[in-house]
């Protein structure tokens, strides 16, 4: 297992792609977008420095705040900044929240919103995040949707697209993106109904991939083992990864006879907001840029931690000078497993040298508080 020694961060927002993980791919006449996704927008509210969780009756005061768009912006950020060009489909609210949300994302990460709305009236649904102790209790307030599906009949062309699956319920872009040659990559999250039926996943056909955790794969799979869950997964998707929280991640690619095991990577977690969203990101950009299945795994791993030690959602998710940094830093560590690093020797030929900046890096905190000058 590799350990990292010292946490970092990131530029903030108004970054610019230094790695095109997939220069050596693009041709005339590729889709415009490498992922597409769609989803639902929060404004979130991040509340630091807090010594212990509130208590009731009392007043708290925490030492920090931010703010960042939430929601599905966590994964739209995390595939920016991995250099993929994204575009996203989403209902803003006709407020100061929703034109900060669209701002921040639009002008601050260079996501396409084209196939985005705003909607008059609609209050943005806002997420208030407490962190202490590498835990986090979050309180959520929002207004009933829009009652027209953000995303469109036609979903736009694009190399991939990541789907949130619900129980019992079909989303017809999925099957009009895959039948375009879209990639479809589909996570879940809890069913509620208890249920935990793979037919009650109409969309899971459409997918190339799969990517629960542990305990909903088990739960799905009816199996005992996350490892057995993966297997049996694909008789189901082509691809399935289950994340093993701090005992890293497995996967099976079911056309390749690839199995793949990676171990977490030791850090000094702060706040786990996130943190999916940004292992999804990494294993798109690795299967995009045509990677074996150990390398996608472990890099998911790699930005998944990396997020970790860092306060927010989108504000947590790493570009590649965090990857750069990190990788040049952990080289230097003393007492490293020769092994473990050589897991993570690809990184040698992605990330140049004037990526590196002097350590550790540090993260701008953006917030809604301030007006730009005229």
């Amino acid at each position: 297992m590799i350990a990292s020694t010292a946490s970092l961060g990131s530029s903030g927002q108004g970054r610019q792609t230094q790695v095109d993980p997939l220069a050596a791919l693009r041709a005339p006449g590729d889709p415009p977008w490498d992922v597409y996704l769609t989803g639902t927008v929060f404004l979130d509210i991040v509340f630091t420095g807090l010594d212990s969780a509130p208590v009731r009756g009392t007043e708290s005061w925490a030492r920090g705040m931010g703010s960042s768009p939430g929601g599905v912006a966590n994964m739209a950020t995390a595939l920016a900044r991995l250099g993929l060009r994204t575009s996203l489909a989403a209902a803003f609210g006709d407020d100061h929240y929703g034109e900060y949300c669209w701002d921040a994302l639009e002008q601050g990460e260079g996501i396409d919103l084209s196939p985005s709305r705003t909607v008059p009236g609609w209050h943005s649904p806002v997420t208030v995040s407490m962190a202490y102790e590498g835990e986090r209790t979050m309180v959520s307030h929002g207004h009933e949707p829009p009652p027209e599906e953000p995303a469109p009949d036609c979903p736009p062309r694009a190399r991939a697209a990541v789907a949130s699956l619900t129980p019992g319920r079909a989303a017809p872009w999925i099957a009009q993106a895959a039948r375009t040659g879209t990639r479809v990559f589909g996570d879940v999250g809890w069913d509620d109904t208890g249920e935990w039926d793979l037919a009650a996943l109409p969309d899971l056909k459409h997918c190339e991939a799969f990517l629960p955790n542990a305990e909903e794969a088990m739960r799905y799979t009816r199996t005992a083992c996350p490892r057995a869950a993966a297997h049996a997964l694909t008789e189901h998707v082509p691809v399935a990864v289950v994340t093993l929280g701090a005992e890293g991640a497995y996967a099976v690619d079911r056309r390749t006879g690839e199995t793949a095991s990676v171990p977490a990577i030791a850090v000094e977690a702060l706040d786990p907001t996130g943190a999916g969203d940004v292992f999804v990101a990494g294993f798109v950009t690795g299967t995009l840029a045509g990677w074996p299945l150990a390398d996608r795994l472990a890099f998911a791993g790699l930005t998944a931690a990396l997020s970790v030690q860092e306060f927010g959602g989108s504000l947590s998710a790493p570009g590649w000078s965090e990857i750069a940094a990190w990788w040049r830093r952990v080289q230097s560590v003393e007492g490293q497993d020769p092994a473990a690093l050589r897991r993570y020797a690809f990184l040698a030929g992605l990330v140049p040298e004037e990526l590196v900046r002097p350590w550790p890096l540090r993260r701008a905190v953006p917030t809604i508080g301030f007006r730009r000058s005229a």
